[in-house]
Formats: C-alpha cells, sequence, structure tokens
C-alpha cells in the first residue's frame, strides 16, 4: 500500500508531497492521520514545511468516504482540525501548487502561509455542488486571503480561479513553470531558514494573533528578541560590515 504522504527530511524543512495520484490526491482519512503525525513531528521539532502534490495539489476531499459520513462527523471536524493543526505549526508553511486544488485541496492550501502556483492552476471550493459546503477552514481563511466579495463568490459559486487570477487576488504570491515550482518553494524556503528562527517563530505568531492582540503581543514577542543572543550576534556582524565598507 502506497503512503499518503512522501515525506523528504532535512534541518531545517520537511517537503510533503501528497500521494495518490491515481485519485488526484484525493484528501482521505488516512492523509488526514499522516498529517497529523506530521504536525506532531514538526511540534516537537520545528522546520519549515513545503507541501506539495504533483501534477495535482488536490482535487478535493475523497467524495467515497464525504458520502459516508454523518452529523457527528461533521462535529469532529476531520479535516477542519487537521489543517487547523497544519495553520498553527511553529514556523512556516510553504504549498507549491500544480494543477487542481479545489474543495478541501484549497482549504489546504488555504492554511498555508506562502502559497505559488503553476500556470496550470485551477483553485476554489465547488463544495455546496454536492451538497455540503466548504467546513475546513475556506469560510473565513478564504475572506482572510482575498476579501469578502471574491471570497463570498467563489463559496456561493463554485468559482475556480486561474493561475493569474489566484495571482492578482493575492491568493499566491508567484506562479512558475510546472518543473520550477518545488525550486521555487525551496527558494522561498531558503530565505526564511536564512533568517533567526525564533524571529520567524514569533512573526508567525504575530502574524496569526486576531487584531485586538496588536500591538500588545508585538511588544511581548519583541522583548524577547531584543535579549536574545542571537540578535545580539546578527547585528553586531550587520555593523561591523557596514564598518568595512
Amino acid at each position: 500500500m502506497n503512503e499518503p504522504l512522501l515525506i523528504d527530511r532535512s534541518p531545517d524543512r520537511v517537503t510533503a508531497q501528497l500521494n495518490r495520484p491515481d485519485k488526484r490526491n484525493a484528501i482521505d482519512r488516512e492523509t488526514i492521520d499522516a498529517l497529523h503525525s506530521l504536525c506532531a513531528e514538526l511540534e516537537a521539532v520545528p522546520r519549515i514545511l513545503i507541501l506539495t502534490g504533483g501534477d495535482d495539489f488536490a482535487a478535493g476531499a475523497d467524495i467515497a468516504q464525504l458520502r459516508a459520513r454523518r452529523a457527528e462527523d461533521a462535529h469532529r471536524g476531520i479535516n477542519a482540525m487537521a489543517f487547523t493543526r497544519i495553520a498553527a505549526l511553529p514556523m512556516p508553511v510553504v504549498a507549491a501548487l500544480d494543477g487542481y486544488a479545489l474543495g478541501g485541496g484549497a482549504e489546504l492550501a488555504y492554511a498555508a502561509d506562502v502559497r505559488i502556483g503553476t500556470p496550470r492552476l485551477k483553485i476554489g471550493n465547488p463544495e455546496p455542488n454536492l451538497g455540503i459546503l466548504a467546513a475546513a477552514g475556506a469560510s473565513w481563511r478564504l475572506r482572510e486571503i482575498v476579501g469578502d466579495g471574491l471570497a463570498t463568490e467563489m463559496l456561493l459559486t463554485g468559482r475556480m480561479l486561474t493561475a493569474d487570477e489566484a495571482l492578482a487576488a493575492g491568493l499566491v504570491s508567484g506562479v512558475h513553470a510546472p518543473d520550477g515550482l518545488l525550486p521555487a518553494a525551496h527558494a522561498i524556503a531558503d530565505r526564511i531558514a536564512a533568517a533567526d528562527p525564533l524571529a520567524i517563530r514569533h512573526t508567525k505568531t504575530a502574524l496569526r494573533a486576531p487584531r485586538d492582540a496588536h500591538p500588545a503581543i508585538d511588544g511581548d514577542l519583541q522583548a524577547e528578541l531584543f535579549e536574545s543572543p542571537e540578535k545580539m550576534r546578527r547585528m553586531t556582524e550587520f555593523l561591523e560590515r557596514k564598518e568595512r565598507r
């Protein structure tokens, strides 16, 4: 039996590829369980996460499994809890999107901190056409990313955005040729990895905090960084390089 995730680990990042190509990476319960296991690993040893899927990121949730779910399953939030955990990981998550990112696949992408795509990208939420709603984060994460107007249209009509439309809406931050997608994701990870890991973690915490937590949370996080040895080392090196110019 194929593993639902293909995982490549290095000291500063983990790359996880959804691995159900015959189902266009439809997200089933085994994939959710694997994502939970990966989250546990990254919560214990924080690293950057790159999520990808090959020719298709994920064409949705597994419809056969969804059809069998009942009210108690909805209250358990099977997909929603996994995506919330991904969004809350200490270090940034980069989603590299090719082909279809629909339904649950789109909601997994919305949970990432950075999203990039290829010209083949189609992203959206057609759930009402199947008699359900997008309940794994789209109703609030998508609004935060693209704004109320576009998010409302997408969720009510099932409209799929092309790569260019997603770029214009800020849903993805870059569009790359398919063979350059993963290198572009790693280039983003390289820039993140070059910074102080604690400063990156605190920046993500500040970005994810509710509006009424600011500016107090910024001061609290900055206070810890101001006292850190890494801040002193990096600023000293910066000043010494400037003096040598």
